[in-house]
């Protein structure tokens, strides 16, 4: 394992660029129209997977590559795993946990009202052993950029679990806060540049979440050695098809210990002087619209980009798609981080 002391982050260019997290997944290994077709799993959902069991772990490891090898023919800076192995954002994670159960499941509303399968709380949520170190080692073994791995946050995984032992949802997000933290800290020691906590719920249910949600994301980052970063959506645009206007949870998050805040600008048009609020933050800026397949062109993603100058130095600027790249068709998403890096490309030289 690569300690903290012998782990020297990577120098990033100006406006570096990156996905959220997803990639598209190859169709021989998903069953895509299925994957599109119904919520994200919030629970295990084999039945998405084209491979047999016993082929499953060697194709998820080829199709990974596959996603490392693109993201970098695109120009990517900042490079994931592309969540090959996933079905969803969170289930890889949350089902992985202690004290849930996922074979007897309960039911959740999910952001959009409709119900869904989720684990069941039946007792302490803790997490016995690491559950993505070994997906970062072979990240890490098969690119030299700096990497970044994700993981489902706490707020949003207690808002997709029925809660049959805690006294209240929030003692019930702070223990899988505990989880997380936990899953951070083993992350960074073994050589993550960058670990991302996804909080959707955050903003989808912000009324809870000004109640105990930063409490609960702050609690998963209390201690955390490297570069972290909380993101937020207005939910996958292959399947939440209504953009609001703004985000009903954002100013908060200028309270969280997260050094870059990820969010969302290009399918929403998003008023930036929201990014008043995060002024001490590096913003990661989504600025790759996933409603539509089509490929934008350079200078539209720097249109979309040259937006928030007036808000933010470049320096405190990450360049990102929006949020669902698993659900783009593969050429799609492959042109898209084209035209991202591209646009990084650009800017840097009309900065300079």
């Amino acid at each position: 394992m690569t300690s903290l002391e012998e782990h020297v982050p990577k120098t990033l260019p100006l406006l570096p660029t990156s996905l959220v997290g997803s990639y598209a997944q190859p169709e021989w290994l998903i069953d895509r129209a299925r994957l599109a077709g119904r919520f994200p799993p919030r629970v295990r959902a084999r039945e998405l997977w084209r491979i047999p069991p016993e082929h499953l772990a060697e194709a998820q490891d080829d199709a990974t590559r596959v996603a490392i090898r693109e993201q970098e023919e695109a120009g990517l800076d900042i490079v994931t795993d592309g969540e090959i192995r996933r079905e969803s954002y969170s289930n890889h994670f949350a089902t992985a946990l202690e004290g849930v159960d996922v074979d007897n499941p309960g039911t959740a509303l999910d952001r959009s009202g409709h119900p869904n399968p989720v684990p069941r709380i039946v007792g302490a949520i803790s997490r016995p052993r690491p559950v993505q170190v070994d997906d970062l080692r072979f990240l890490k073994a098969h690119t030299d950029r700096t990497v970044k791995m994700t993981v489902p946050g706490p707020f949003t995984m207690s808002q997709q679990a029925q809660n049959d032992h805690y006294p209240d949802p929030e003692s019930a997000a702070m223990g899988y806060a505990a989880a997380v933290n936990a899953e951070i800290k083993d992350l960074f020691a073994a050589g993550a540049d960058v670990v991302q906590i996804d909080e959707p719920y955050l903003q989808a249910r912000p009324d809870a979440a000004r109640s105990y949600g930063l409490a609960a994301l702050n609690a998963a980052l209390e201690g955390v050695p490297g570069t972290t970063v909380v993101h937020l959506c207005f939910g996958y645009a292959a399947i939440i098809h209504e953009r609001p206007e703004g985000y009903s949870f954002l100013p908060e998050l200028a309270g969280c210990t997260a050094d870059q805040i990820s969010i969302e600008t290009a399918q929403s048009g998003l008023d930036l002087g929201v990014l008043a609020d995060l002024k001490d933050k590096t913003i990661l800026l989504g600025v790759i619209d996933l409603s539509d397949h089509a490929v934008e062109s350079v200078e539209t993603v720097a249109g979309r980009v040259r937006r928030a100058f007036d808000r933010l130095p470049p320096e405190q600027i990450v360049i990102a798609t929006d949020c669902g790249m698993k659900y783009l068709p593969r050429d799609s998403a492959a042109g898209k981080m084209r035209a991202m890096a591209g646009a990084a490309a650009l800017l840097r030289d009309e900065l300079a």
